[in-house]
């Protein structure tokens, strides 16, 4: 290494990201992606759950009970996927299946007591995962991130609201 390369290491030793990356929102999002995945995954498999336990109790509390189809939509997990799901959370007793009275071809899922207290539990164990990944920010500034987020999410989604 020449000593001009070595001039544009920072102290750590790595290399130093060139101004025209760190300033492009899309590799940034991506990036910051990567790490928040990895810290909620981890998080939540220290308490013996997934994102996706998450997404479909928090849709069942929210939104109320639904067919494996609305669950699907609700939360954007596949449908191939969230049997497996509604199977890992029914075997845990955190959801209840019955039969739909109008189709009696599927069932409806709802959230159980225990489901409701887990949820409670997750809500948690969220919330100190997301201090830590918003750590430098203000609360303000948190607020403002998830807003301007949220607008960017439901604009490319086309589920913005109509102003």
């Amino acid at each position: 290494m020449t000593g001009a390369q070595a001039a544009d290491l920072p102290e750590g030793g790595a290399p130093r990201t060139p101004d025209r990356l760190r300033r492009r929102a899309s590799r940034l999002l991506s990036q910051l992606t990567v790490r928040s995945d990895r810290l909620i995954n981890e998080g939540l498999a220290r308490v013996d759950a997934r994102k996706w336990h998450y997404a479909v109790l928090a849709s069942l509390q929210d939104l109320g009970p639904g067919s494996q189809a609305e669950l699907s939509e609700r939360t954007g997990i596949y449908r191939s996927d969230m049997v497996g799901v509604l199977n890992e959370l029914a075997e845990r007793a955190l959801v209840e299946r019955a039969p739909d009275p109008g189709d009696r071809r599927r069932n409806i899922i709802t959230i159980s007591a225990r489901g409701r207290r887990h949820l409670r539990r997750l809500d948690t164990v969220l919330d100190g995962l997301h201090d830590e990944l918003l750590a430098p920010l203000s609360p303000a500034e948190r607020d403002q991130l998830v807003e301007l987020l949220i607008r960017l999410l439901d604009h490319h989604t086309g589920t913005a609201d109509p102003a």
